[in-house]
C-alpha cells in the first residue's frame, strides 16, 4: 500500500533532502526509520520537493509503498518519531488515496523566507531560521518588483539548471509583509519550484530592498533567461517549506497526467 507521511524538520543538520552516500540527509533518516520499523531491507521515499542543504520544513510530504496493512499506518507516528531524532518529526501518517503521488499530484508549494532587517529584531535564539539583515529594507519596492516576476514564466535566470530539465514555472503568489515581531517575511508560492529559486528570488529583492537595485531590475533579470551573478543566493537557513496543497482525491490522477506533461 501507498502511505503518506506529513513531516517536519531543521534543516541545520542534514546535507539537504536527497539521499547522498556518506551524509546526514532528511530522505536518509527517514527510510532508515521506515525500514527499521516495518523490517524491511530498504524503502523508497518520495518527497514533494527537495529542500536544499540547511533548508528547513514544516510542510514537507512523502510518499511509500509499502509491505503494511490499513491498521498498521496509524501507529507509525508514535513508533518512527521513536526511532527518528529530534529534529526531524513525522506530523502524520496516513493510507494514501488512489492516484497519490507527493511530487506529481501537488498543486503548489509554498515557502516563507524570514529576515530581521533592524538589530532590535535579531534574537540570538531564532538565529538558525531567521536571516539578520544589516541593512534596513524597503518592503513597498520589494513587492512593486515581485509584481514582474508572479505568472508563468522561464525562470532559467533564477534556477541552477540541470541537462534537460525545463525552468518554466508558474508562480503564484510573491510578496513581503511584516510579521506580529515585526519580521520581514517573504510569501512565495508556486505549482513548482527549481534549484534554488526561491532563495534566489529574495536574494534578488534583497538588492532592491536596501536600494541597491532599482525595481525593474527584477523584471530585467527574468528577462534575460540566464543566471546573472549580480543576484546572490539567499542563506539557506531563513527558509521553509511551510504547505504543500493537493486537489480533490477524485482528481489526483489527472493532476499528475498534467504535471509530468514537460512544459516548452
Amino acid at each position: 500500500m501507498r502511505i503518506r507521511l506529513d513531516v517536519a524538520y531543521d534543516g541545520a543538520g542534514f546535507h539537504g533532502w536527497a539521499a547522498q552516500p556518506g551524509l546526514r540527509t532528511v530522505e536518509g533518516e527517514l527510510a532508515a526509520a521506515l525500514a527499521t520499523v516495518l523490517r524491511v531491507p530498504s524503502v523508497a521515499l518520495t518527497c514533494a520537493g527537495r529542500t536544499d542543504s540547511g533548508v528547513h520544513a514544516r510542510g514537507q510530504v512523502v510518499h511509500a509503498d509499502v509491505d503494511a496493512r490499513p491498521e498498521d499506518v496509524e501507529p507509525l507516528v508514535r513508533r518512527l518519531n521513536g526511532v527518528l531524532d529530534a529534529d526531524v518529526r513525522v506530523r502524520r501518517a496516513v493510507a494514501a488515496p488512489p492516484g497519490f503521488d507527493a511530487r506529481f499530484s501537488a498543486l503548489w508549494r509554498r515557502y516563507v523566507y524570514r529576515i530581521a532587517d533592524e538589530p532590535a529584531l535579531v534574537d540570538p535564539l531564532r538565529r538558525g531560521h531567521v536571516l539578520a539583515w544589516p541593512r534596513q529594507l524597503d518592503p513597498s519596492a520589494m513587492n512593486a518588483a515581485a509584481v514582474a516576476l508572479v505568472g508563468e514564466h522561464d525562470f532559467a535566470s533564477f534556477c541552477r539548471q540541470r541537462e534537460g530539465a525545463t525552468t518554466i514555472r508558474t508562480l503564484l503568489d510573491l510578496h513581503l509583509a511584516r510579521d506580529d515581531d515585526g519580521l520581514l517575511v517573504a510569501h512565495v508560492r508556486a505549482d513548482a519550484f527549481c534549484h534554488s529559486m526561491v532563495r534566489s528570488l529574495v536574494g534578488c529583492l534583497l538588492a532592491i530592498g536596501e536600494g541597491r537595485r532599482d525595481e525593474g531590475w527584477a523584471a530585467q533579470v527574468l528577462a534575460a533567461t540566464q543566471r546573472d551573478s549580480a543576484v546572490a543566493v539567499a542563506p539557506a537557513h531563513g527558509l521553509t517549506l511551510e504547505e504543500v496543497a493537493y486537489p480533490p482525491d477524485a482528481e489526483l490522477g489527472a493532476r499528475v497526467a498534467i504535471t509530468r506533461t514537460r512544459r516548452g
